[in-house]
């Protein structure tokens, strides 16, 4: 077997949301909802492999067998905090140059609105992709500021993102929420 066979060269974005009184059964349902129940999932670091095509999650589900083994990079949240939000994001940073790789981050945590997990997970991918092209990344410029960076310097292309947010219930079930970007061998 090559060493090109274990390059990702498709992926795919998804989420869900689960809720029940078992801890472990929400996060099954989370999975269910993001359609990724039924595979061996392993979790991998965040780099986005060269030439790694976007699909649709129906493609890329119907792409995969029950049982498969599955490289994702994983973002995954819970609580049983009534009313508390629980908010899991995953973020792509995608170069210009389909021979480079980019970077895909993960973050998880409570009370962030998908605007700010979008925000965060985003400029974290974009981040880590323009450090290694040596450009410094002020963390702390506007959203303007930081997309006016990677126009200047003309290799980061775009970034995107996957988000999940959901309410923990004022019974308390617990919550859990997944976000996800799948890589397919």
């Amino acid at each position: 077997m090559s060493i090109n066979s274990w390059i990702p060269k498709k992926i795919f974005l998804t989420k869900g949301a689960g809720q029940h009184r078992e801890k472990l059964a929400s996060f099954e349902l989370a999975l269910r909802e993001a359609g990724i129940a039924s595979l061996n999932l392993i979790t991998v670091s965040s780099i986005l492999p060269p030439k790694c095509e976007f699909i649709d999650r129906k493609v890329g589900i119907k792409l995969l067998s029950h049982g498969q083994v599955v490289p994702i990079v994983l973002a995954r949240s819970e609580s049983n905090d009534p009313s508390e939000l629980v908010s899991s994001g995953v973020g792509v940073a995608v170069p210009r140059e389909s021979e480079d790789y980019g970077y895909l981050s993960e973050h998880h945590g409570v009370n962030l609105t998908d605007e700010q997990m979008e925000e965060y997970v985003e400029d974290l991918a974009a981040e880590m992709l323009a450090t290694t092209y040596g450009l410094k990344f002020d963390p702390d410029a506007s959203w303007d500021e930081k997309r006016e960076l990677w126009k200047i310097d003309d290799r980061i292309v775009n970034t995107r993102s996957v988000i999940q947010t959901a309410v923990v219930s004022p019974d308390g079930l617990w919550t859990t929420t997944v976000a996800a970007a799948v890589l397919i061998l």
